[in-house]
């Protein structure tokens, strides 16, 4: 499918790119564009920078899409001349009719959103779907109970750290910087490259966001994955902290679960983390000075690209060995943040029989929630230390906990990678029933990793997001999903399950699902794939890597 946003109007004030993505999200949801491409045209588009243009592609990957499409122009070419790509800019010129939209052309889904009426948006918490406008965010936190103050204002990464971005930010500090304020919340800045980082540096943009009292961070992921050694509260503790990320699924950025997280552009993050609260609407709200005289923050106004060319900073680039043949990776047996890979056993060639249910997932269940990042990511590069992270932020559907399964063995409730673990030494396959869109989030193939390290060998769900059902594919997995959603009512935590007919796998076959009742009853039910014939060929071969080893070979 392809779903159009027509883009009509200009954006102005305090609108922004990165509103015009929390809007779709608001009304297409996580889930919505699942299958989709995201194709944005109208005369409204050339108002958007380039960079704009990208942080709306990006974020399309919390609406589930398969991907976002701007078509080429003129800002464009200028984004490309100005980093040194005029030779891209000048082939793409010569092709520019096939890179707009064709005219009369049909979209299965339009989504009209005028950009001259576009209000600032929010998003969140625990979700980036619910969007409210600025304006109405504070009213609303107070109604959910939720913490108006705002502990930490988080600016950059990715696809929200452009020069524009950043420019704008610092034109709303440098506001309360002549009226003699700094910002009341903790403030942090994220570049997304070294590029950008040493142009800030050079133009100015980062010392006034330092003057502002924000802490500039290392060119990274940072706290956007949970990359963040947070000191000012304790787990548990209820807060609220906006960021410019695209993603705030609940523990995302501080593993604390009660750390309300909401979504917006750089410049609100900015306006707010100098009010302090989510109260505070910089479009009509008033500030008191230093000198006790109130004023109100003028909308941002800042550079697409810089005068001068772009600082590229340091070249920190390590090149590859000419020749590889004769490198050696020597990795220490006892090592906690490394280990050797091993590959995955190759499939056996019969059904998967009496498979136990390692947890039935009741609700969002995001990469995060499979694979935590945070702490956990020292242990990146050892997939045994960080399998001890599986799947603990699901909750359990048999007892509404998080990381509390029963083992169907002993009886006993115990966290979920060790009843994992227990099951692989016993030499018992396990299963995943999973709820709507499983997996969305982060493409973390250590999420895929995981389940499969520890001896699973199936996640049957409602649906799944994309990205991950295909990582689950690569590792030698079956993600299935069930041919009538309702079936996933009729699998109980303690049932066992078989999938057989997998001698005939085959794309576009439903596979059929056993299910084994403890009262000795059964029920067969129909589940779904997506595997075409070269997945399957990794589905046999026990996971990619594999097949391509096993291609590797036959070809010398």
């Amino acid at each position: 499918q392809v779903i159009g946003v027509k883009l009509t109007g200009k954006l102005s004030g305090w609108s922004s790119p990165k509103d015009v993505i929390l809007k779709v999200a608001g009304i297409l949801t996580v889930k919505g564009g699942t299958g989709a491409i995201i194709e944005y045209h109208g005369p409204g588009v050339d108002s958007i920078s380039c960079t704009g243009m990208a942080t709306i592609c990006n974020m399309g990957a919390e609406i589930g899409a398969t991907t976002s499409i701007f078509p080429y122009n003129a800002r464009m070419k200028k984004y490309l001349g100005k980093t040194g790509r005029a030779d891209i800019a000048a082939l793409a010129d010569e092709f520019q009719q096939h890179l707009v939209p064709d005219a009369g052309c049909q979209y299965d889904q339009v989504i009209e959103i005028n950009l001259s009426e576009l209000k600032p948006h929010i998003n969140g918490p625990f979700t980036p779907d619910l969007a409210h406008p600025v304006s109405d965010i504070g009213a609303v936190a107070e109604k959910e109970g939720w913490p108006v103050d705002i502990r930490v204002g988080l600016i950059g990464s990715c696809t929200n750290s452009s020069y524009e971005d950043m420019g704008r930010s610092a034109a709303v500090a440098k506001q309360a910087l002549a009226h003699g304020l700094k910002c009341k919340s903790k403030f942090t800045i994220t570049p997304g490259s070294e590029q950008i980082r040493a142009t800030i540096e050079r133009d100015g943009y980062a010392q006034i966001l330092r003057d502002v009292g924000g802490l500039v961070l290392a060119n990274a992921c940072g706290p956007c994955i949970g990359q963040w050694d947070r000191k000012d509260i304790k787990k548990g503790e209820k807060n609220t902290i906006v960021t410019s990320y695209n993603r705030n699924f609940t523990g995302r950025n501080d593993a604390n679960p009660e750390t309300h997280a909401f979504v917006t552009s750089p410049e609100i993050v900015t306006a707010l983390s100098i009010a302090g609260t989510l109260k505070f609407n910089p479009e009509t709200d008033y500030l008191t000075g230093a000198d006790g005289k109130k004023f109100k923050l003028e909308a941002p106004d800042a550079d697409e690209l810089p005068k001068l060319e772009f600082d590229p900073g340091q070249d920190t680039y390590q090149y590859p060995p000419k020749d590889g043949s004769g490198q050696h990776v020597d990795v220490s047996p006892t090592s906690q943040r490394l280990q050797l890979l091993e590959p995955f056993d190759k499939w056996d060639g019969k059904d998967l029989e009496d498979m136990l249910i390692l947890i039935k997932v009741k609700g969002k269940c995001t990469t995060d929630h499979i694979s935590a990042a945070g702490p956990w990511l020292k242990f990146r590069g050892h997939l045994d230390n960080i399998s001890n992270n599986l799947l603990i932020g699901a909750i359990n559907i048999e007892n509404g906990k998080a990381n509390s399964v029963r083992n169907a063995l002993t009886q006993e409730f115990g966290p979920v990678p060790d009843t994992a673990r227990y099951y692989k030494k016993m030499g018992v396959k396990w299963a995943v029933i999973g709820d709507e869109n499983y997996g969305e989030g982060s493409s973390r193939e250590h999420a895929a990793l995981e389940p499969r390290h520890l001896g699973g060998r199936v996640i049957i769900t409602k649906s799944f997001a994309r990205i991950h059902e295909t990582n689950l594919k690569k590792q030698g997995l079956l993600p299935l999903t069930f041919a009538d959603p309702a079936d996933y009512n009729k699998i109980h935590p303690v049932d066992k399950l078989s999938i057989v007919g997998l001698a005939d796998f085959a794309p576009g076959k439903p596979l059929k699902c056993i299910i084994k009742h403890p009262n000795g009853s059964q029920e067969t039910i129909m589940l779904n794939h997506t595997f075409n014939e070269s997945q399957i060929e990794w589905f046999q071969a026990g996971s990619a890597l594999n097949r391509m080893k096993e291609l590797q070979q036959k070809s010398s």
